[in-house]
């Protein structure tokens, strides 16, 4: 992905784009802007697919930039020391907000993400098959997952839960592998998995019951899963749950 980096301190823009070049070899930085203008017009000459945008600037701050410019075709991650700005980084869709110092994991996550909404945006014919692919599968069959690299191919009875993020899914997987992130919604995920032995239990999260170990009585509840993982069932989603359990 082509980015741009804007921050009127150096040391900042310095720190982004060590960490960028070590952990982020996928981004190619067009420009460093140090100020609103200088910015607006990169962005005019040659729009990136991301910005990594600080809010307090001199002249014309980070949303007065966005605002001035004529569409936003591309993620933003907004970077700043000051965290009463998130709210409003939403509002302006926002991919990411950042808060320094820019933790390393953090930082990668956010990237991943806009990856991903990058092959979202692009990838209109693979979604078109991506589609198809889910609807012909079968519960035997491999799952045809867009992530970062390409196509992940993975086998329901593989993944042991799955756990939304924003507009994106992770899944964690019983290799022990870094869980990749999905361009598919939780929501589109279950209408895949739901008959395949899934269940959402909360709004975050679906979980492969194969893999439950076991559940703690609560408001709502919580399950253990076989890695260890604590999950909470939603006080809406218990009865049913329960119901479900009993016919394992």
């Amino acid at each position: 992905m082509r980015a741009i980096i804007v921050d009127d301190e150096k040391h900042c823009r310095d720190v982004l784009m060590l960490l960028l070049s070590r952990h982020c070899p996928d981004i190619t930085i067009d420009a460093v802007c140090v100020d609103g203008p200088t910015a607006l017009e990169a962005i005019e000459r040659q729009p990136p697919e991301l910005l990594f945008l600080d809010v307090e600037m001199p002249g014309m701050n980070g949303f007065e930039l966005l605002e001035a410019c004529p569409a936003t075709p591309f993620s933003v991650i907004f970077t700043t020391a000051y965290d009463q700005y998130a709210i409003r980084a939403i509002r302006h869709s926002a991919l990411d907000y950042l808060l320094k110092p820019i933790d390393k994991d953090e930082l990668l996550r956010a990237v991943e993400k806009a990856a991903a909404r990058q092959l979202l945006l692009t990838g209109t014919k693979l979604q078109h098959l991506l589609q198809f692919l889910h609807e012909h599968l079968q519960a035997n069959e491999r799952l045809a997952l867009p992530t970062l690299e390409g196509l992940r191919m993975v086998l329901p009875k593989d993944v042991m839960y799955c756990m939304a993020e924003g507009a994106y899914t992770r899944l964690l997987l019983q290799d022990g592998q870094n869980p990749p992130l999905i361009c598919r919604t939780l929501k589109e995920v279950e209408a895949v998995l739901k008959d395949k032995g899934f269940f959402r239990v909360h709004h975050s999260y679906l979980i492969n019951l194969s893999f439950m170990d076991k559940y703690i009585k609560g408001d709502g509840g919580e399950i253990i899963m076989s890695d260890g993982a604590s999950i909470p069932v939603s006080r809406q989603r218990k009865q049913e749950f329960m119901a479900r359990i009993e016919k394992l």
